[in-house]
C-alpha cells in the first residue's frame, strides 16, 4: 500500500473510532469520510462495506488497548501496574463496548465475528490475564479472581457509564479495586 494510501486508512480507522462511539449503529460512513478528511470513495476503496470498517476500528481499538496493557503490566510494582492497567481500561470502556456492540454475536457455526476480530479480543484478553497473574502472584489482588471476572467487572463499568463521567467512574473502580484487593 502506497504511504498516502495507509495514512489515509490511518486516517479512517480514528475517525471511524469517533463516529462509532457517538452514534453507535446509527453511525454513517459519510460522516467518517467527512472527520477523515477524505472522500466516501476513500473509505470504500479501503472498506467494501460498512460492516468491514466495523470490523477494522473494532480490532484497531483492541490492538491499542493490548498494547497500552502490555506496557502498563510491565510496571515494576505489580499491583500498582494492574490497579492502573484497570483504571486506564475502564476510562476506556464505553468506546471499546460501543464498537463491540456494533459486531455480529459470535456464533458456534464459524459466522459472525471475522478472524482478525477474535484474534484482536484473545491477544487483548492474554494481556488483561498476565497482568492480573501478575497481580496476584505478588500478592496484591484476591488469588480466586480470574481475568474472565475482571472482563465482565470491566464490561459492566462501561455499560454503566458514558465517556466522561470522570468522577463517577474514578470512585466506582476505586470501590471495584477495592474489592480486587486482597483482605488484611
Amino acid at each position: 500500500m502506497r504511504r498516502d494510501g495507509a495514512a489515509n486508512r490511518e486516517k479512517v480507522l480514528r475517525a471511524a473510532e469517533q463516529v462509532f462511539a457517538e452514534n453507535g449503529a446509527a453511525a454513517s460512513t459519510d460522516e467518517v469520510a467527512r472527520r477523515a478528511g477524505v472522500s466516501i470513495a476513500t473509505v470504500f476503496r479501503n472498506f467494501a462495506t460498512k460492516q468491514d470498517l466495523i470490523e477494522a476500528t473494532a480490532a484497531r481499538h483492541l490492538e491499542k488497548l493490548t498494547a497500552e496493557a502490555v506496557r502498563i503490566a510491565d510496571g515494576p510494582d505489580a499491583g500498582r501496574a494492574f490497579a492502573t492497567l484497570f483504571r486506564t481500561l475502564a476510562m476506556a470502556g464505553p468506546v471499546k463496548m460501543s464498537l463491540l456492540d456494533l459486531l455480529p454475536p459470535h456464533e458456534d457455526d464459524g459466522t459472525g465475528l471475522s478472524p482478525s476480530v477474535t484474534e484482536a479480543a484473545d491477544a487483548f484478553h492474554a494481556a488483561l490475564d498476565g497482568a492480573l497473574r501478575r497481580a496476584q502472584a505478588a500478592g496484591a489482588a484476591r488469588p480466586e479472581v480470574t481475568g474472565d471476572d475482571i472482563s465482565f467487572l470491566l464490561r459492566a463499568l462501561a455499560h454503566a457509564t458514558r465517556a466522561g463521567e470522570g468522577e463517577s467512574l474514578d470512585r466506582a473502580v476505586g470501590v471495584v479495586l477495592d474489592g480486587l484487593r486482597v483482605p488484611h
